[in-house]
């Protein structure tokens, strides 16, 4: 299945960062390869790992053509510097993902599902920069959902709508946003100095750029498992979300950050 814009085909790249997480990969390569859409590429960059990880990524990419490993580069830190060899590895035609080790598709169907829903936008002449869809948290122990992670009713966003969005405390699930190529053109990378929360001033600084175009679906693309670097550095995140909403929105950053807690504290009540 290839999806067109204008009669240029529309590939999918998804991007992994890695660091001796091999034991993770196979449940999400599995989910890859079982996908009824096979217009898909898989890059893995990884960072200083240990010799089975890279014998890992040796065998799997030589059995399937459709996925390689590079190199992180020294000077591309921690895992947004190597989300940035991603960005700048992908097609013009690509649209991207960048998934976690320990993420997965959700169904055999998903990716199916979402382009041919952005096959019928571009019949109607629109032609999203970015495609929200959920994220589901999974129990690492238990296997069981902990929690959804979504942005705003299934609909199309406009520059204005989707700022004001982002300024009441919602942020696109970074593992369930699709970055199109209109979005890349915009901003074709994460900022440097954030270690946790380049994802967030990424689509708050994308909110600026005139003509921005947001399609949300009511599609469950990747299952997460819970309890993350991100989850237990809590003093480390918070500081780099208020930098983010002060780069964005200046003096009025506390609204948007109040939000965003009050938004996660209603998140997870019954």
């Amino acid at each position: 299945m290839t999806i067109s814009r204008q009669g240029a085909p529309f590939t999918l790249l998804i991007v992994v960062p890695t660091l001796n997480s091999f034991k993770y990969l196979s449940r999400l390569t599995l989910s890859l390869q079982s996908q009824t859409f096979q217009d898909w590429r898989l890059l893995f960059v990884d960072g200083p790992s240990n010799s089975d990880h890279r014998l890992w990524l040796e065998q799997f990419c030589s059995s399937e053509k459709r996925a390689s490993w590079i190199d992180q580069l020294p000077s591309n830190h921690g895992i947004f510097g190597a989300m940035n060899q991603g960005f700048a590895a992908a097609r013009p035609s690509d649209w991207m993902l960048f998934w976690g080790s320990d993420d997965w598709a959700s169904s055999a169907d998903v990716f199916t599902e979402v382009f041919s829903r952005l096959e019928l936008a571009s019949h109607t002449g629109v032609f999203p920069d970015l495609l929200v869809c959920r994220g589901l948290y999974v129990d690492q122990k238990t296997a069981s959902p902990t929690r959804i992670s979504a942005f705003q009713s299934p609909g199309l966003l406009r520059a204005s709508a989707y700022r004001r969005a982002l300024l009441f405390g919602s942020t696109p699930p970074h593992q369930a946003t699709f970055f199109g190529p209109g979005a890349r053109e915009r901003l074709d990378s994460y900022a440097n100095g954030f270690r946790l929360s380049a994802d967030l001033d990424y689509f708050l600084q994308l909110s600026q750029q005139n003509g921005l175009c947001v399609q949300c679906l009511n599609v469950d693309l990747v299952h997460m498992l819970s309890g993350g670097v991100s989850a237990v550095q809590t003093k480390l995140r918070l500081l780099e979300v208020y930098r983010a909403y002060r780069r964005a929105f200046g003096l009025a950053w506390w609204f948007p950050f109040l939000m965003r807690y009050v938004r996660r504290v209603f998140s997870l009540l019954p």
